[in-house]
């Protein structure tokens, strides 16, 4: 299998294989809750990144966000998505959470983790832990107010340097003591 690698800046390369283990990961994290959608999927995946970003000067997976409407998104999820699929390792469903259309993700195996390390899972669980209890429009919310997102023209890729000016609602310098 090619493994496909962007650089996204200095720091941050994209590894797609990464990536895939940290979006199953999370998918099999919270395919059991009703109100993770695609929308809240997006923001773990985002904080994650961005999170670690700050506390360690380069992202997890080195995946490119962009400023959509809903929030940060992530440029490789659909691509991502259909491989898993592919390897029958998830599957995407189309339901309802109250009255709106929901696109959920569900795992059918527990994720390989050998490329992500302790410190890289302690920021995703911190993430699930936060977001997973929201709404698709509360995730949004809650997404709208970071730094990055708001310092960012619609429709471009979010700097990751953003992460440096976050507010202390955001910022988790002074929260987590991880390795980088």
């Amino acid at each position: 299998m090619k493994k496909e690698v962007i650089m996204v800046d200095d720091n941050n390369v994209f590894d797609e294989q990464k990536f895939l283990q940290m979006l199953h990961y999370v998918i099999y994290k919270t395919s059991g809750l009703q109100n993770v959608g695609k929308v809240v999927l997006y923001k773990i995946m985002y904080f994650s990144d961005f999170d670690f970003y700050e506390l360690c000067d380069k992202s997890i997976s080195g995946e490119s966000y962009f400023k959509l409407p809903l929030g940060p998104a992530p440029s490789h999820f659909e691509t991502g998505i259909t491989k898993l699929q592919s390897k029958k390792k998830v599957k995407v469903i189309n339901t309802k959470y109250g009255s709106f259309n929901q696109i959920k993700a569900i795992s059918f195996s527990e994720p390989s983790l050998n490329l992500l390390n302790g410190d890289e899972l302690r920021i995703i669980d911190k993430a699930i832990q936060k977001l997973s209890s929201m709404s698709g429009s509360g995730a949004s919310a809650y997404s709208h107010e970071d730094i990055p997102w708001k310092a960012t023209e619609s429709g471009k890729e979010i700097d990751y340097e953003l992460v440096f000016y976050r507010d202390d609602k955001f910022s988790v310098k002074n929260g987590l003591e991880i390795s980088c």
